[in-house]
């Protein structure tokens, strides 16, 4: 068996006694930390600067390199020429000294960057989530949460929270449920939207972005903005307004409401309650038209009376009986068409049904807008990206000209009409 000589070699070949590092002295302890804080920062080291240093740890500097003077209260060592020393007194290199001293080398640089790139990928994932896609108004939103930061510097509790608010907003806008009963249905917890929590933060920022508003100041804004979103209380003032919609329900008494007023050629207004009331629609029109103005309701009352077709009026946001009707109709197999204003609101309003019920743009298309607009108009106020037609929003912010819905009545009841007189004898 070869023994280790003296000189730490077996052999002829240099060996590692890391018991030998341990008997270096306590005083090079300001050396050791400094090289650990450097190698941490993971950059090549050349050299380190130590200090300020006592009499005693200058004494030990002096002593591991064989000077013939102490250096000075501050002193800069050489990487290379540590390496060399600590190689005949030890058999290791200063980067082996520092881990066994001072304890495992890490990476900041390293660190820095996975951080960078973890962080990255969060806020791409919350940019292409479909939510947000559905609705481009939260755009606003994502920028606005990425300025914010992350949540304790963590990049899974903030995705987690983003996550918990993004479930929300899929489901809004609520059907009328009271707040707490609408946390527990989509979040399992009753108390997941309280005020004062940042889920509730976090999704009142994204509703005022959605809506294009400031963020609320008081309860009283705070109440309007989630009745907005279809969450309240009131079954009764929630309505929706119908014309020439003829549906069979079970055992509810909207069934006979909408068939008595479209045999009258008159619209109908549904609460709320009378919607929660239908379990089911059955014998649902093959197409609704949906239409964000109650004018173009009278309009096409006037012009159908008892032949009118199918219609919904969101009347602007769909109220929490809008979407009830709308979702009830879809899941029976209607096909919705949407039209509503050619401006800020009545795209993000239009990007809103689309995404919520299922609804398919009616007449919304930039050649619909080019060929409407001209002459003096309303503002189209704030504009955000629609999903349906990436250039829309452009056209409406290069000539800054709304086309209310009223102005092509016209055009979509020619539509209807054209429809009808095709299918004699059919629904519409």
């Amino acid at each position: 068996m070869n023994a280790e000589d003296p000189a730490g070699q077996v052999d002829g070949r240099r060996v590692t006694d890391r018991s030998r590092v341990r008997q270096l002295s306590p005083a090079l302890n300001p050396l050791w930390r400094a090289l650990h804080e450097r190698f941490s920062a993971g950059r090549v080291v050349q050299k380190v600067r130590v200090g300020p240093l006592d009499a005693e740890q200058r004494g030990a500097i002096a002593d591991l390199f064989g000077l013939l003077r102490l250096p000075g209260e501050y002193t800069t060592v050489t990487l290379a020429h540590l390496d060399d020393v600590l190689d005949d007194v030890t058999g290791c290199t200063a980067y082996e000294v520092v881990a066994q001293l001072v304890g495992p080398i890490g990476d900041r640089a390293a660190e820095r960057r996975g951080a960078t790139a973890a962080r990255n990928r969060l806020w791409e994932w919350l940019s292409g989530h479909e939510v947000v896609k559905a609705q481009p108004a939260l755009a606003a939103w994502v920028v606005a949460t990425r300025r914010t930061g992350l949540i304790e510097g963590s990049v899974e509790r903030t995705r987690e929270l983003l996550d918990h608010a993004l479930c929300v907003l899929r489901e809004l806008p609520g059907v009328g449920s009271p707040l707490p009963v609408f946390a527990d249905t989509v979040l399992g917890d009753p108390h997941g939207l309280d005020e004062g929590t940042r889920l509730h933060t976090t999704v009142v920022r994204a509703l005022a972005a959605l809506y294009g508003v400031d963020p609320p100041s008081d309860a009283g804004g705070l109440r309007a903005l989630w009745d907005r979103a279809g969450i309240a209380d009131d079954e009764l003032s929630s309505t929706v307004l119908t014309a020439g919609l003829r549906i069979t329900t079970e055992r509810a008494a909207i069934g006979q409401i909408l068939h008595l007023c479209a045999e009258a050629g008159q619209a109908a207004a549904l609460t709320l309650q009378q919607l929660r009331a239908c379990t089911q629609i059955v014998g649902a029109p093959t197409r609704v038209w949906v239409v964000e103005n109650p004018s173009l309701l009278a309009l096409a009352l006037a012009r159908f009376g008892v032949r009118c077709p199918p219609m919904i009026c969101t009347s602007g946001w769909p109220s929490s009986a809008g979407v009830r009707l709308l979702q009830q109709l879809s899941a029976g197999g209607a096909e919705l068409h949407y039209h509503g204003d050619f401006d800020g609101e009545g795209l993000r309003i239009a990007a809103n049904v689309v995404a919520r019920v299922g609804a398919i743009p009616w007449r919304m298309s930039s050649v619909d807008y080019l060929a409407a607009v001209g002459g003096a108009g309303p503002s189209v106020g704030r504009v955000t990206p629609v999903p349906w037609d990436p250039d829309l929003s452009a056209h409406l912010i290069r000539l800054g000209t709304a086309v209310p819905e009223e102005r092509v009545a016209n055009v979509l009841l020619d539509q209807l009409e054209q429809r009808q007189v095709s299918r004699v004898g059919t629904e519409v």
